[in-house]
């Protein structure tokens, strides 16, 4: 991961993050966030958002009484949270790297959201160092949920934007795109440095470093690309809305929609006989 890319990334783009999750374009995403991990969160206890930018998640856990640290490797996204979330919302605000979680020690949280630092992991090391983090500083049996974003949406992102599409003449640049799931985007202050996963490694990759699976989802269900539309529906037609708001999250883990989905949702535990590092 190029860290300053991904900064600077998030700099130019802070207002919009800190408004995404709020509109239509992000409404879905954190709704079906919430209610397919709300049924396994437990009794609150210490909780690590990782990657949860201004904090939308971090005011959701508190509401629940958990014990909330904001943590992000954008200073502009913690700013606005520091000086935007009610007193007495999280712990602490830190602004950190996913690859190294050293400020904590082994089995701090009993929760642990990492809902956008694995999109910009693109090496295989690097998402390595990130699921060792996340292994060492979760209790066992604590839970983990972490945001994945499909490769395919990388493609159909491009090919509906005029100013970043021209990329796509490239072979190789498609290529790497489908086969690999790497962006990198040479459009400045764009969405950069995206890894996609293949939802099929996906279960298999976290339980090599020692979590159980709970579920894999889709975020958006199979309304990709027409949340406008859903949220449209919330205020014409809200039994409607809250009929098919229920069918998205009983079908959210449908393998059909998992690939192209706008994000992926992968909930587990860590064993509870998994007490060291994956490599000890």
């Amino acid at each position: 991961m190029d860290a300053g890319a991904v900064r600077a990334y998030y700099a130019a783009k802070s207002q919009h993050e800190r408004d995404r999750l709020l509109s239509d374009e992000g409404l879905l995403e954190r709704v079906l966030t919430t209610r397919l991990l709300e049924p396994h969160l437990g009794a609150p206890g210490r909780a690590l958002d990782l990657g949860g930018g201004t904090g939308p998640y971090s005011v959701w856990l508190a509401e629940l009484g958990w014990d909330v640290s904001l943590a992000d490797l954008s200073p502009e996204l913690l700013a606005i949270a520091a000086s935007s979330l009610p007193a007495g919302t999280v712990r602490e605000v830190v602004e950190i790297d996913a690859r190294d979680l050293s400020r904590w020690g082994d089995h701090t949280f009993d929760a642990v959201l990492s809902l956008g630092p694995m999109y910009h992991l693109t090496t295989a090391a690097d998402r390595d160092r990130a699921a060792r983090e996340l292994a060492r500083v979760t209790r066992p049996g604590g839970l983990v949920a972490v945001a994945l974003m499909p490769r395919y949406v990388s493609v159909r992102r491009l090919v509906s934007l005029p100013d970043e599409r021209w990329q796509l003449a490239d072979p190789a640049f498609l290529d790497r795109l489908l086969d690999d799931g790497v962006l990198d985007n040479a459009v400045p202050d764009r969405f950069t440095h995206v890894f996609g996963v293949d939802p099929a490694a996906v279960t298999p990759f976290f339980e090599s470093y020692g979590f159980s699976t709970l579920l894999l989802a889709s975020t958006h269900g199979f309304l990709t690309g027409v949340e406008d539309g859903l949220e449209a529906l919330r205020v014409e037609q809200p039994a409607a809305y809250t009929h098919l708001l229920d069918r998205l999250v009983a079908t959210a883990g449908d393998p059909s929609v998992l690939g192209t989905a706008g994000h992926l949702l992968y909930v587990g535990r860590l064993c509870a006989s998994r007490q060291t590092r994956p490599d000890s």
